[in-house]
């Protein structure tokens, strides 16, 4: 299973950017599923996860009211908006067993994509 993450690039703070995650070889569905960052010089760190069923979301304390994350059979998205320059990272999907552990212990892991906020 490969993990193509999608969506990012250069927006100014307060506005808005939709990320995308799609599967090839296995569709997500089969997984929990968790958006995560890393910004220059920090550790990779969980933004929001989604469980299998669609029926449960969690997200970090930074971006909870901004963030938005959903999916559909083919797709996981995260909706980003009011965004602020602390955002600025690289966003990488993953699929895994439980969103609770996988940071460490993710099955798949996107390629990232780059999210950049001006002030």
């Amino acid at each position: 299973v490969q993990l193509q993450a999608s969506g990012g690039g250069l927006v100014q703070a307060g506005g808005s950017l939709r990320l995308s995650c799609a599967a090839s070889g296995r569709t997500v569905s089969s997984y929990d599923m968790g958006w995560f960052r890393q910004a220059p010089g920090k550790e990779r760190e969980f933004v929001a996860g989604i469980s299998k069923s669609g029926g449960s979301t969690y997200y970090a304390d930074s971006v909870k009211g901004r963030f938005t994350v959903s999916r559909d059979n083919a797709k996981v998205y995260l909706q980003m908006n009011s965004l602020k320059p602390e955002d600025t990272a690289v966003y990488y999907c993953a699929a895994g067993a439980a969103i609770a552990t996988m940071k460490n212990s993710a099955y798949y892991w996107g390629q990232g994509t780059l999210v950049t906020v001006s002030s």
